[in-house]
């Protein structure tokens, strides 16, 4: 594959490009936004609900929504113009979004399921049976969403690392051919030399 317009990137062989693309980076991308898109429509329907004291927790997914939402972009565009800068660029974002759905999912599953005598204090109402059952529904939705994000940043991070692999294997066989090459050079000066003596 040729370099991309500007030269600057070094483009992948058709080895790592194989490895790259069969990963399906668009595809794994476009899931990536839309769960971060459902992780935010989730996350902001618990946090209108004023009687839900672990608001700081429920905050942290909007963080967790922008690094969704960047490497799932990085994905697609890896996908579309594939370069040893962007599927560096996949692994390091990836590597940071597994972390933070790490970190989510441990205070989400904390919360769940939902017990509001823990929470409970005099100043509020209590919730209806029905009101905590939905409060569960959506926490576990937001648990199961955060699960499968962190299996994608874990399957983009084994394809981008077989992708370097792939890679440093070839940069092996190039240099034995030169220095192969280089001793084959040799013997033959050897041989001519000795020849003309």
């Amino acid at each position: 594959m040729a370099n991309n317009d500007k030269g600057s990137a070094p483009s992948l062989s058709a080895r790592q490009l194989q490895s790259h693309l069969k990963m399906e980076p668009k595809t794994l991308g476009a899931i990536q936004i839309v769960i971060g898109a459902l992780i935010l429509c989730l996350s902001a329907s618990v946090l209108q609900l004023h009687e839900v004291h672990f608001t700081g927790d429920v905050a942290l997914f909007l963080i967790v929504v922008m690094q969704v939402t960047l490497s799932g972009s990085v994905l697609v565009h890896s996908g579309r113009k594939p370069t040893m800068f962007w599927v560096k660029c996949v692994l390091v974002l990836h590597l940071v979004s597994a972390a933070f759905a790490t970190a989510a999912l441990g205070l989400m599953s904390k919360h769940l399921p939902y017990r509001q005598d823990s929470y409970h204090c005099e100043h509020c109402r209590r919730l209806e049976q029905h009101a905590v059952l939905l409060l569960d529904g959506i926490l576990g939705t937001l648990v199961i969403f955060l699960v499968l994000e962190l299996l994608i940043c874990i399957t983009a991070m084994l394809f981008g690392l077989s992708v370097l692999a792939a890679g440093g294997s070839q940069v092996r066989v190039s240099l034995f051919k030169q220095f192969s090459n280089k001793e084959t050079k040799k013997q033959t000066v050897g041989q001519k030399c000795s020849s003309l003596n």
